[in-house]
């Protein structure tokens, strides 16, 4: 036989050994896959975007013989301005006695862009952002139903006086805070996606010097598994400590020489404020990180050799994929249905309660939370030490549903 004929023997040894796996489905599978999860997160920040766009309104506080044509010339002017998305909703309310008090609870609601209070040829505009287009669009609707109604006769002059001044806001809008959410989600994911992958290969070496073995034979496998997720948590709170420390030295650094130019970015804060969220976001991170390494560390200690380890890394990845899109689905539409399943799902659960922090200042469905994902993690443990016992030590039982019969001899 010559070597290109042994080369071939080889070749097609090798090229069976990893055809001949299920999870070469998943490799075959894996550009459909990315451009499905790719589809979806576009489909996510389009949805935020959209959900934005909802959330957002001005307001006009006009006189009752007015309302008719605000709401009319708004109809005709709301198509050719402001391009595809067209300016905010605008609510038309009557002008009352008590119209200084509607306009302050008005205005501490962060999703009202813009205030226009009085009739339309004299009218004041309260704006959130000095010089926006909300604001400028207020005022285009006032100069036009003044116009109307004969209060200029050339087009060059101003039908209308405006008088803008700038809205102060008790906190930032709802979907500032969804956005806040969805960074804190994105923020997780990264981590985890680098950090917590990492538990996959960790008990390959060891399956193949016996040291494994020597270490069942010590203590219980349980504390075998949970000593080396605690010990993998330490690295990953040294990598998190490090880079959060330059992270926070740099923001310290950039906040003092340009804070006056941040403008509404300084006023963005989470619901359950600042120091109770990135509280919850670090044990809710730690949560993640115990919840999906004790995944991976089981599903790892099965395979025994390089091989194994990087096909099983594949389905891996898709797993965490599909928990951040499902969790960013939560921050972007908070208090719907898909929340609801991405906070109770214990693997997507750590991410989609930190983003609930973002918009809703409860404290206790965190406690049932932690409390909840604290259960799964044992529970996960005990999964992966009795398949690890099954499969791999050849001295446990493996899981079923019927009941084994006894052996009697003869």
């Amino acid at each position: 036989m010559n070597r290109f004929a042994q080369a071939m023997v080889v070749a097609r040894r090798d090229f069976i050994s990893i055809v001949a796996t299920p999870t070469f489905i998943l490799f075959l599978l894996a550009p459909l896959m990315m451009i499905g999860f790719g589809a979806i997160g576009g489909l996510s920040a389009t949805q935020m975007e959209a959900n934005a766009g909802q959330r957002e309104r001005i307001v006009a506080i006009v006189p009752g013989d007015q309302r008719a044509a605000f709401t009319a010339v708004d109809a005709r002017l709301r198509p050719v301005t402001g391009g595809m998305s067209g300016p905010p909703r605008l609510i038309v309310m009557p002008q009352s006695t008590a119209h200084d008090a509607a306009t302050a609870a008005l205005a501490s609601d962060a999703d009202v862009l813009a205030i226009l209070r009085g009739p339309a040829a004299q009218a004041s505009v309260a704006e959130r952002n000095p010089g926006g287009f909300p604001g400028r669009y207020l005022a285009l609707v006032a100069d036009t139903v003044a116009r109307e109604a004969g209060g200029a006769v050339a087009a060059e002059t101003p039908a209308s006086r405006i008088n803008f001044t700038r809205m102060t806001t008790a906190g930032p809008g709802r979907a500032a805070q969804s956005g806040l959410g969805y960074g804190a989600v994105f923020t997780m994911f990264l981590l985890t996606l680098l950090l917590a992958g990492q538990t996959v290969g960790m008990l390959a070496e060891e399956k193949g010097n016996k040291v494994i073995e020597i270490l069942a034979a010590a203590v219980p496998l349980e504390a075998v598994f949970f000593g080396k997720l605690i010990g993998m948590l330490g690295v990953a709170l040294l990598f998190v400590a490090f880079w959060g420390g330059l992270i926070a030295i740099g923001g310290i650094a950039v906040i003092g020489q340009v804070g006056d130019q941040l403008g509404p970015l300084m006023d963005l804060h989470p619901a359950i404020g600042w120091p109770m969220f990135l509280i919850l976001a670090l044990v809710y991170f730690l949560s993640a990180f115990l919840l999906l390494g004790t995944v991976f560390l089981g599903v790892g200690a099965q395979a025994s050799t390089v091989r194994e380890i990087q096909m099983l890394s594949l389905p891996i990845t898709f797993f965490q994929i599909g928990m951040f899109v499902l969790s960013s689905a939560a921050a972007n539409l908070p208090g719907t249905t898909v929340a609801t399943v991405a906070q109770w799902l214990p693997w997507s659960s750590p991410f989609a309660m930190a983003a609930r922090g973002a918009t809703d200042p409860a404290l206790w469905p965190h406690v049932l939370a932690l409390g909840w994902q604290a259960l799964w993690v044992m529970i996960s443990i005990h999964v992966a030490v009795r398949l690890f016992r099954a499969g791999v030590l050849r001295s446990g039982t493996a899981f079923t549903w019927l009941p084994r019969r006894r052996r009697t001899r003869a």
